[in-house]
């Protein structure tokens, strides 16, 4: 699992770029979309002297274009886009330092948009997650998504803008804008999903498992939950803020219908947050339960050696008197005095046997 380093990351130069990510191995794709509600034109492979056309091209002033681009390791490229759609250095910066924590800003009628994307490597291995940062510019009718490496997040939305599908062809970039956060967003909640199967797990194991191992994976699943938290906190910080630009006449980004939709983007991070503080609670139940158990086990066992220790101290004392060999011990010199103390050691032992199984002591 790849950490958020948000304070201790590398530093960086403000007006030097560069990627440090980890996906450096993949060449850099550019995807364009141009669409509107009478049909679409879709570019793969798209190259920076045909972006630059389309975007040009007057003829497609009103239509919705999204950009896609899979990969930031080659900084400069990034940087001719970013110069290309004048965008400011720091907000290149920001792209391609993945260690900032997710945020918006709102600048010259330009949206910002960065999110971590998490989710599980393996269905069956939840504790090992994929962390990817993905970042929006929204301007015009241009919509910019910057993605470390390629991926099927948004699959299901490129079909539906082929298919038309749907509205999403006839509203503008600020509802795709939309979509793509709550596609993101989605991976959150399997992420929590596949967390509620495991939590569930170790609970049982945490009733009925003596060793450790139970409680290490109690608290690898504690920091896999605060790790989560740490990327959705930022992202509902972010999502509150658009409340601000709402009241904002000098930004017009964004249709005043439409940030009903980001309410509930809003919505969905407290709902995570929520989620994950139930579930960090209830694996703090499963350690209690744990640790209860095993004071539970120790109890009964101590209570089982006291209980021997008790029945043994009376036979110990009476081996003990007849261990002296004194002269004047008449018991001694009995003829069945061996068989009489064995007697009477053993009516002894039943005797505080039977009591304390009377008394619910063992």
């Amino acid at each position: 699992m790849r950490r958020i380093r948000y304070k201790k990351g590398r530093k960086v130069q403000p007006n030097f770029f560069e990627y440090t990510g980890l996906f450096k191995s993949d060449p850099v794709e550019m995807q364009l979309f141009v669409y509107n509600s009478e049909g679409y034109e879709e570019y793969q492979s798209c190259s920076l002297d045909r972006m630059e056309k389309e975007l040009r091209d007057p003829s497609q002033t009103h239509d919705v274009k999204w950009l896609n681009i899979h990969g930031l390791h080659e900084s400069v490229l990034i940087q001719k886009i970013g110069e290309f759609l004048d965008i400011e250095p720091i907000i290149i910066g920001d792209i391609l330092n993945v260690n900032r924590r997710a945020r918006m800003e709102e600048a010259d009628n330009k949206l910002f948009f960065s999110i971590k994307s998490i989710l599980a490597e393996d269905k069956d291995d939840f504790k090992n997650l994929r962390v990817e940062q993905i970042s929006f510019l929204m301007l015009d009718n241009l919509l910019v998504s910057f993605q470390e490496k390629k991926s099927d997040f948004f699959t299901h939305l490129r079909e539906r803008i082929r298919t038309g599908s749907g509205i999403v062809r006839k509203r503008g970039n600020d509802y795709l804008l939309y979509l793509l956060l709550d596609a993101v967003m989605e991976n959150f909640f399997i992420t929590l999903e596949r967390f509620e199967e495991e939590i569930e797990k170790l609970l049982t194991d945490a009733k009925n498992a003596d060793s450790p191992v139970v409680l290490e994976r109690i608290e690898k699943s504690r920091d896999a939950l605060n790790f989560l938290k740490r990327a959705v906190v930022p992202l509902r910080d972010a999502l509150y803020n658009l409340k601000s630009i709402k009241e904002d006449d000098d930004f017009d980004g964004i249709e005043r219908s439409n940030y009903t939709f980001f309410a509930r983007l809003h919505q969905k991070c407290l709902e995570i947050l929520d989620q994950i503080e139930y579930d960090t609670n209830t694996l703090e139940s499963a350690s209690n339960i744990f640790f209860s158990s095993q004071n539970q086990r120790m109890n009964q066992i101590m209570k089982t050696l006291t209980v021997f220790s008790v029945i043994f101290m009376p036979l110990t004392f009476i081996v003990g008197v007849y261990g002296m060999n004194f002269e004047n011990m008449p018991e001694l010199r009995t003829q069945n005095g061996y068989y009489s103390i064995w007697i009477i050691m053993i009516v002894v032992a039943l005797g505080m046997a039977v009591y304390f199984k009377r008394k619910k002591w063992f």
